[in-house]
């Protein structure tokens, strides 16, 4: 039998793992009598946690929340997985980095040895989709409302700024909807909701949303287009055309080295053939804008497949002859241009 500490220890682990438990069965898990588990639950009520007896046929226990609830009890695998969140919220884009930060530090102050060095060997770089993007910050405030917007399924309304660059930056538009799920994608937030006023699913950026409280009725949710909100957003921002997603997918190499490479590159394979040679596999929507967006590369590129993706290659190979042929130097005059 464990001793009366170590059996304290369990006993909390247990009850911060699930809402209710029956006096019997924690007897049973503990391998002691129902007495001793009475016992064993007022000694933490003097520690300070504020355990409930439940009352009925089999009786039980539930460990409520509290103001001034005593620190938890983390197992090796809860503290190593809270170690690895903490770290991952300084790349979320929810504007909680130096919260994450100061979370992080106190827990580890708290960890025993053993833990601590676990945690400290345990160093997590997250690397955004692009490699070189930075990601729009988010309000936490706003994270929150939507948040319980969608745990409420309350109607929401706020102001959505211009997303194009062909629209004032100072432009907003009133949306009404019913708000689905909140996603991340790519190192930025979305919000997947029904809207009211065009009768479709869409999906807003979070970090442009601004909510007009107060939230309005409730309502009875949708179901997400495939029911699946993961392989909506996949879809949604993949394109919809075919098992890969992209109606147009290709294979070529690039004489650049891999790691270069993949930071310029999304939803793309990258493989290394040699120091200054990768593999590349990418989609696009059309066989022109791949071709124009590897083309970006200063290197030599050579087309694996398929003859589109060369043809298209070729096509703005004379393309951008006949616009340097053409161009007029500064200074020159018209009469000079060739005819």
């Amino acid at each position: 039998m464990p001793t009366t500490s170590a059996r304290l220890l369990t006993l909390l682990s247990l009850l911060q793992a699930r809402r209710d438990w029956p006096g019997a069965l924690l007897a049973e898990r503990l391998e002691v009598s129902p007495r001793t588990v009475r016992r064993d639950v007022d000694r933490l009520r003097e520690l300070g946690y504020p355990i409930r007896a439940m009352k009925g046929p089999d009786g039980g226990y539930r460990l409520d929340a509290g103001a001034q609830l005593p620190p938890l009890l983390f197992d090796d695998e809860q503290a190593v997985a809270l170690a690895v969140a903490l770290q991952l919220a300084a790349t979320s884009g929810a504007g909680i980095e130096e919260a994450a930060a100061r979370a992080l530090s106190t827990v580890r102050q708290v960890l025993p040895t053993r833990l601590r060095h676990q945690v400290d060997a345990l160093q997590v770089t997250a690397v955004a989709r692009g490699g070189n993007r930075t990601s729009p910050r988010v309000d936490p405030s706003v994270l929150v409302t939507l948040g319980a917007a969608v745990h409420d399924r309350e109607e929401l309304r706020f102001d959505y700024a211009a997303p194009t660059r062909s629209v004032p930056a100072d432009a907003v538009a009133a949306r009404r909807v019913q708000p689905h799920h909140l996603v991340t994608w790519g190192g930025r937030w979305y919000l997947v909701a029904w809207d009211l006023d065009r009768g479709d699913w869409r999906t807003f950026r979070v970090d442009r949303i601004t909510p007009r409280p107060p939230a309005g009725p409730r309502f009875t949710p949708r179901q997400v287009p495939g029911g699946d909100v993961v392989a909506y957003i996949t879809e949604r921002f993949a394109g919809p055309a075919g098992p890969d997603r992209w109606p147009c997918r290709g294979e070529m190499i690039v004489d650049l080295p891999a790691a270069f490479v993949s930071r310029y590159v999304e939803d793309a394979i990258v493989e290394e053939l040699g120091p200054n040679r990768a593999r590349l596999v990418q989609g696009s929507w059309s066989w022109a804008s791949l071709a124009a967006t590897v083309g970006r590369f200063d290197a030599d590129i050579h087309v694996i497949a398929p003859a589109e993706l060369a043809a298209a290659f070729a096509a703005l190979a004379r393309r951008y002859a006949r616009a340097a042929v053409s161009a007029r130097p500064i200074g020159s005059r018209q009469d000079d241009m060739p005819r």
